[in-house]
């Protein structure tokens, strides 16, 4: 139970779906307490602040206080972030991840003086780390998300291009410190005063602080000012180009395409008087629609082929395509209490209608095929399509 909670914890202060308001109102909160702490770091430096600086702090302590809690929490699922790992990796994983090093830092410099007095200074410097929280707020919006899986696939010729710049950038700085450094010597120092030049140059800046004054540095600089104007359009070409892919790919998905759910459930296979033990994949009395999609054994993944015997103790995951149907089917769920008349009985036993089928048994974690020999036990939920009215049955719609 304990785990399930913890699971589920794991789930909220990750990013949530529409459906799952606990998560959605989690996500919106920390987007809320990212901006707040934003607006209070650019609003401190206004003289109008100083008669709020009391109230200031004091919503600053509250939403770090809710990036520690966060961060705490993360720590203590990071083993369903990384459930390859152990739970040791995995939060040392996180610890020393981007997110985690940036997820730390949005609280610890803000308690670190109360510690070290003397590094007040140094730690509320490391405060202003706290912006790069708003990365987090590009996590949760699909829209946002398209720019980086931009930069990610056009990474390569991104790169390319910086290094074009660059080669150039250090060839026109080394060329104008030449042609310039007998004219002007205390403009053009050295090679990294040629440096400044092309850089501000090259990137269209042109602070004016610093220029050739010849005749062939001048015209030099025309040059390099004209490729400057190509090369800083090769990146951008490149994104827009990147974008455009992105959003035809998008845009291809959804008009040429049609989606289909498919549904995977877990079956565990305990006991001695499992069915399907020792049965062979072939052999299973699978309906028409429904697959075993693969097999946990002693935790390794298997494969399963037609003469792949099912063991005692294997996770079994089911797929089938997900149910559609405008008219609906109505269910009805029945829960046993410790003395109803059907707890300890069979199935084969139990005294209902030849009209009501038993569809399945859930039982804690656990999902069980109704066959005749299965034994209801207190606690089970029992899902079932009949017409009939049965007491404390609860209907579901599919």
């Amino acid at each position: 139970m304990a785990q399930a909670h913890k699971k589920r914890i794991f789930e909220i202060i990750q990013i949530g779906y529409d459906e799952d308001w606990p998560s959605r109102i989690f996500d919106i909160a920390v987007i809320v307490m990212i901006l707040t702490n934003l607006f209070i770091a650019i609003f401190t430096t206004f003289d109008s602040s100083k008669p709020y600086l009391g109230l200031l702090e004091t919503i600053e302590f509250i939403t770090v206080v809710g990036f520690a809690i966060e961060y705490f929490l993360r720590l203590w699922t990071a083993e369903y972030l990384f459930p390859k790992l152990t739970r040791r990796d995995a939060i040392k994983k996180y610890v020393l991840s981007f997110n985690g090093v940036i997820d730390m830092l949005a609280f610890l410099p803000f308690f670190l003086p109360i510690f070290f007095p003397a590094g007040v200074v140094a730690f509320r410097m490391f405060r202003v780390v706290r912006i790069f929280r708003l990365f987090r707020v590009n996590a949760y919006y699909d829209a946002l998300n398209v720019i980086g899986e931009v930069i990610n696939s056009k990474r390569d010729q991104i790169l390319s291009s910086v290094f074009i710049i660059l080669v150039l950038m250090t060839a026109a700085s080394l060329f104008m410190y030449s042609l310039e450094h007998e004219a002007q010597p205390e403009v053009f120092s050295n090679a990294f005063s040629g440096f400044w030049w092309a850089v501000s140059t090259l990137l269209t800046v042109g602070y004016g602080d610093i220029y050739p004054i010849t005749i062939a540095g001048r015209i030099f600089g025309i040059i390099i000012t004209f490729l400057g104007v190509g090369m800083v359009a090769i990146p951008t070409g490149i994104l827009s180009a990147g974008f455009v892919e992105q959003y035809t790919r998008l845009k291809t998905f959804s008009d040429y395409s049609v989606e289909a759910d498919i549904r995977f459930v877990r079956l565990e296979v305990e006991g001695e008087d499992h069915p399907w033990l020792d049965m062979r994949v072939m052999d299973l009395p699978l309906p028409p629609g429904l697959l075993i999609a693969v097999i946990q054994r002693d935790g390794d993944v298997v494969v399963p082929r037609g003469d792949t015997l099912i063991c005692q103790g294997d996770a079994i995951v089911l797929g089938a395509e997900g149910y559609r149907d405008e008219a609906g089917i109505r269910l009805k769920e029945l829960t046993l209490k410790k003395r109803h008349p059907w707890v300890g009985l069979e199935i084969r036993e139990l005294d209902i209608s030849r009209q009501t089928l038993i569809v399945m048994v859930r039982r804690e974690d656990r999902l069980l095929i109704p066959t005749g020999s299965l034994k209801l036990a207190e606690g089970d939920t029992i899902l079932l399509y009949t017409k009939k009215m049965i007491r404390d049955a609860v209907e579901v719609e599919v």
